[in-house]
This record gives structure tokens, sequence and C-alpha cells, in this order.
């Protein structure tokens, strides 16, 4: 008789492709969520293309050469005596010395290199230490990872000459205007907050002048470069700001203040000459020297009030006391007229300084910043409730709008100066949390419900409001009830809307034109204070933050946290592959990985939403060497390189269960960023669930 065989049903091998996008979501029921979504994120961004990246780096500032700028000299050695890290080598003639950073059997690696070492003895002080066996070389490693160790070091010699800004306590505000970076912090005793500029030798006290206040100016208008004299007392001073407040010289009735330097003598109660010009004004005191009150938190905007191309300047105000104007040089005090004359937030519309005093709002004539009357054509607007942000968003045909956020309510200002103002209320029960305000292709803020957004309609001149971070609810509410947001920032570059917390919390979210790419989860050790974010010197963005502890950073630089490694990890949803209820074995997977250099980071994956149930899988370290020029695929062990695209490599993702999610980790702070882009799954299905 013949055997009978039974027909046995193989199941079909499958591979699924699924882009890593979407962001935290953590409200999402877990069966609907995007496959390529994350369910817990650390000091991930998302990619503008797409992706997920570990966090870019920030280092200390104060204008000396950066830490991520630093470089290595590699010194062929034979070394016969005492030689140490940090040591000051020098060559047989002290025409050439460097900091050791590293020492191998065959090679001193040095930074901070002054001179070319050529062959010969090398010195540690009057002590010979070895003989060079051929000529200092350009940084050339052995490996990429080598390369990225010997980068590292440098850039930690480098870091260690970089001093936080003088004084005692928290940055109270940082600001670029000029090609210069300024930052304010109180003094040693807190008895003043000081004005400070970065340098190439690091930070500088801004030197304050003097105040001069007059009344009944004559016909003779003073410019800048005047000198003065007290018709009685003798005093003498150079004129560099004029600042008329009221009035006109030609009326003979201007009243004002003069910005003054190079003072000798005391000025009493009297006339002012100006030579060919007698009683130019009259003076009932003497000057003030300029200086800021203690504690305040700065706001700052640069506008150009002149036109001119150089009278673009900075303004700032901080709360405690009087707003200011600054050009780099002469810093003036500006006078409103409040009683008490302490405004906390500051902006620039309609070439009007806008100033907030609790739930008023003053604002400047056009094109007179100095001046807060409305012979000049300033007003008040009265928004009955305390003011948190101005943000100018396109409004009309005629021109843009001005949002103006209180605690509880939104207004919108339209109209071009106090002739024609309307201000409407758009919301009166969405406000803004302060210092929150910015504007990335929309208006966002954050309020009590979330992070916001005002939007132009089609209807010009009208707004609609929408709600951006519904998927990330549980972890704003969170943030929002148990600390506070102290600042935030925009990267054009990397299309971000960046929002931080006191505690060192901050939340990134990402945008492609007007779509919102999802939001991500930051934590960083060095809590921020104050930040800006502008164009510097070169005309590239350049995104600064002060923190508690006295020193700027600047971020998106360096790979490390000021030194302190990057702790980093991405949990991708549990994804189903379409099939939530069916039993799948996993068997492989393809990577694709982009970036510019070395890097490290680990793989592992988790099936069955983690359950306990089932054996998880053990987590494995991953290296790789990347190009600008290539796209990567990796196995879970190994990686490999090349200026080409290659074939793709299969992972281990073992298992069976319904559903599997990738996880990625890292932790250090040698390595620039790098992005996770895709991922394609082979598995077979199996049977149902039980």
């Amino acid at each position: 008789m013949r055997p009978t065989y039974m027909r046995v049903k193989i199941p079909a091998h499958q591979s699924k492709f699924y882009p890593f996008q979407g962001g935290l979501d953590l409200t999402s029921p877990p069966i609907q969520i995007n496959p390529g979504a994350l369910r817990a994120c650390l000091n991930v961004e998302i990619g503008v293309k797409g992706g997920y990246l570990p966090l870019g780096g920030y280092e200390r500032f104060s204008g000396k050469e950066k830490p991520s700028n630093a470089v290595y000299a590699v010194l062929p050695c034979v070394i016969t005596g005492s030689l140490s890290i940090g040591n000051v080598l020098t060559d047989n003639t002290a025409a050439a010395f460097g900091t050791v950073i590293a020492i191998t059997a065959a090679e001193i690696i040095l930074t901070l290199v002054t001179g070319t070492f050529a062959i010969g003895n090398v010195k540690v002080g009057a002590s010979v230490v070895g003989t060079c066996s051929a000529a200092q070389s350009d940084p050339i490693a052995e490996t990429q990872a080598i390369d990225a160790t010997y980068r590292n070091l440098a850039a930690d010699v480098y870091r260690a000459l970089i001093a936080e800004v003088p004084g005692e306590g928290n940055i109270l505000g940082v600001w670029q205007y000029g090609g210069k970076v300024y930052a304010f912090r109180n003094n040693i005793g807190l008895t003043a907050a000081v004005l400070h500029v970065s340098s190439a030798s690091g930070w500088t006290a801004v030197t304050m002048m003097r105040e001069l206040v007059f009344t009944s100016g004559g016909v003779y208008e003073p410019v800048e470069g005047d000198v003065i004299t007290g018709a009685i007392s003798g005093a003498t001073a150079t004129i560099k700001r004029v600042c008329l407040r009221s009035g006109s010289f030609a009326a003979g009735n201007a009243a004002g203040s003069l910005i003054i330097n190079t003072q000798v003598g005391n000025f009493v109660a009297e006339n002012l000459d100006i030579p060919a010009h007698l009683n130019s004004a009259t003076v009932t005191a003497n000057s003030a020297a300029i200086s800021f009150a203690p504690s305040g938190l700065f706001e700052f905007v640069n506008w150009n009030f002149g036109g001119a191309s150089g009278t673009n300047r900075m303004y700032g105000c901080d709360g405690k006391n009087k707003a200011f104007e600054f050009d780099g040089t002469v810093l003036v005090p500006i006078t409103t007229g409040m009683a008490a004359d302490t405004p906390l937030h500051i902006h620039a519309h309609k070439n009007q300084l806008f100033l907030s005093f609790g739930s008023s709002v003053q604002h400047s004539g056009i094109g007179f910043p100095y001046s807060f009357t409305p012979v000049f054509g300033a007003a008040e607007i009265a928004c009955g409730d305390t003011v948190t942000n101005f943000l100018s968003v396109p409004g009309n045909q005629s021109g843009g709008a001005l949002v103006i956020y209180t605690k509880n309510r939104t207004l919108v200002l339209y109209g071009n100066d106090s002739t024609d103002w309307n201000l409407v209320p758009f919301s009166e029960e969405a406000g803004a949390r302060a210092y929150t305000a910015q504007y990335i292709g929309r208006g966002v803020v954050l309020d009590d419900q979330g992070v916001m957004a005002i939007d132009t309609t089609q209807n010009f001149g009208n707004f609609a409001a929408s709600a951006l971070s519904q998927q990330i609810a549980p972890l704003i509410d969170s943030l929002n009830d148990n600390y506070s947001p102290i600042a935030s920032c925009i990267s054009r570059k990397k299309n971000q809307y960046r929002l931080f917390y006191t505690s060192g919390n901050a939340v990134y979210m990402t945008m492609r034109q007007d779509k919102v790419l999802g939001f991500t989860s930051i934590t960083i050790p060095d809590p921020v204070t104050c930040m800006c974010s502008q164009e510097g010197a070169t005309g590239r963005e350049e995104i600064y933050f002060g923190s508690s502890d006295g020193f700027i950073y600047q971020m998106d630089v360096g790979t490390s946290f000021d030194g302190a490694p990057i702790n980093w990890y991405a949990s991708l949803a549990f994804n189903h592959f379409g099939s939530p209820r069916a039993i799948k074995t996993f068997h492989k997977a393809i990577l694709e990985v982009t970036g510019t250099s070395y890097c490290e980071f680990a793989l592992t994956s988790a099936i069955a939403y983690d359950s306990t149930e089932f054996d998880q899988n053990s987590t494995t370290s991953a290296s790789i060497e990347l190009s600008s020029a290539a796209w990567d695929l990796s196995t879970w062990d190994k990686f490999y390189w090349d200026s080409r695209a290659l074939s793709p490599t299969e992972i281990d993702i073992c298992g069976a269960a319904e559903n599997i999610s990738l996880i990625f980790s890292g932790n250090s702070d040698e390595f620039k960023q790098f992005t996770l882009h895709s991922a394609i799954a082979h598995y077979t299905p199996r049977r149902s669930m039980r």
C-alpha cells in the first residue's frame, strides 16, 4: 500500500516597511497608534525630513574659542621620561607647545598647539621626556572612533578655559546684537544687575554712562559729540545721546535727558552751555550713574526705529527697571512716565515700542522709542488682565496684527497707530504662559490647555485657534502642574518650537511648513533661566541660553551636555503590522541610518506590549561609521559603511507575539547627531490569539 501524505500549508513569509515618524504619542489607543511613533522617549528630536535623532549637544560660551571647534595634533614620539595627561609639552627650543590629551606607545596627542613640533627632543618644563621621530602631523586617527575620542578630549581642554559670567545667581537675560552676545547677571552681593559682553578674552562688563535730565530746552538742538558746560558749576561732559521725550527745541520747551560721559565736576541746578549756544537747556540736579536693580528677568528685541543702516538697536526690560535702548556702547534708560516705571514685557510693532505694565500696554510714538507722550502718537491700551506675551502675526492686506496674550485672554490689535487701533477680543477663555510665544509660520504659545496655535484664516485679518499638543497632553499637564515655563525659542534650521521649564525639562515640537510632525520630551542637566535664538555675526542662526550656574550655553553644537554624556532613548510604538490579534514569528529587520561621522548606540526590542510572560530580547551595542555621502543599513551586531547604497542587511529580532517595539538608546559625550529613519520587518504570520 502506498503511504498517505498530509499536505501542510506553510505560512507565507512577509515583510513590512515603516518609517519612523509621528513623535511622542501618549493618548492614542495602543492598537491604533502610528507604528513609527514613539511610546516613550528622552532627549530625541524629530528630523525635518522624518526620522529620530539623538538630541544635539550644547556647550558653554564666552566668546573664547568654542570646545566644538577644538582640534588635535599627532606627534610621533619615542617616550623616555615621565609624561602625564594635562602636561604642557614643548619642543627643544620652546618655540612650539601644546597640551597632552592622550598618550600611545608611539604617539603623543596634543591640543591647544602653538607652533609646529619638529624632529628632536620634547620637554615638560626643563625635563626631556621623549624624542620626536617625525614632524607633527594633522589630526589623522586610525579609525573614526579614535578620532571622535581625541576630538572629545580636546574639547574638554578648550571647555576648561571658558568661565561663567561674573557675578552671583542665575543668568537674568541673554541676547545677541551686533554680532556679539550680551548677558545680565547679578553682581556678587546681589545689589545690582550687570550687563556683560562676550569677547575673545571672555566676559567683560559693559561700562555704563550717566544720565542728565533736562527741561526747557532752547532753540539749539544738541547733537551727539557736543560738549556741555554748567553755567554755574563749570562741570563739563560729552553728549553721547539726546533723548527727547516731550516738547521741541524749536519751541523752547524740549524736555528729556542727555546720556553723557567724560564728566568732570558736578552739575547743579543751572543752565547748560554749548560753545556758541548759551542756555541750551536747564537742569535741576547732577547727572546720575546708569545702573540696574537686581534680580529681574529680561526680555529683548532688536529694532531699527531710525531706518538707517546704523540705527538698528537693542531694547530690553526686566520688570525691575526702566526699559532701555543699547547700541553696543551707549545704554539709554527709557522713561515712560508710569508711576512704577518697570515694564515686564517688550515688543516692537509698526515702528512703535510696546511695553507692558500689568494689564496696561503702553506704546511709544512712531519712530520715537524714547517718547511716550500722546503728542508724538503714544497711547495706553487697557487689556483687562495681566499681559504675558506680545506676538506680531500676519494680519490683513495693509500689514500685520499684534496679538496681546494675557493670563486668561487673547486679544488682537488691528490698525497702524493710535489713530486707528482696534483691539478685538479673540478668546475670553484661552491666554498664555509668560515667555512662551513664538512665531514659526504661525503663532505658537503655551496655555493651560497645552501648546496652542493662532493661524491666519483665508479671510484677511481674521484668525483661528488650534490645539497642537493633544498627543502629549499628559506630559504637558504634568509639567504645567509641577513646574513653571521659563523660556522658549525657535530653531529655524530644524523648524522647531522649543519650550523650557524651570526644572530642566523641555518639549520640542518639529514642523514641516505648517504641519506639526510631532513632539518629543527633553531633559537637560543645566536648567534654562533665559534664552535667545537669532542670527549671529556670520548670518547663521545661533541659540544661547543662560542657566542657574551663571554660564551661558550655546545649543546645537558639540557632542555633549557641556562635557556630560547625552542620555537618550527612543521606544517605538508596538507594531502589529495590520493584524493586532495574530501571533507572528519575528525573524529579522533592516534599519536605515544616516549621519556624517562615527557613532555608537544600543538596540533592543520588546514584544507583546513588553509582557513579563514573554522572554524579551537583550540589549546589543552597535557601532557605525557614517558619511554625509552615504545611507547605511545595519545588522544588530555590526554596521557597514560605504560611499554607495548597500544591500539590505539582516537584524535579529527573534520572538513570537502579536506585536513588537524597536528600542534605541545611547549615553555618550563623543558622537555627533545621526538619524534613525525606518525599518523593514520580516515575520511569519501564525495563529490567532486565543
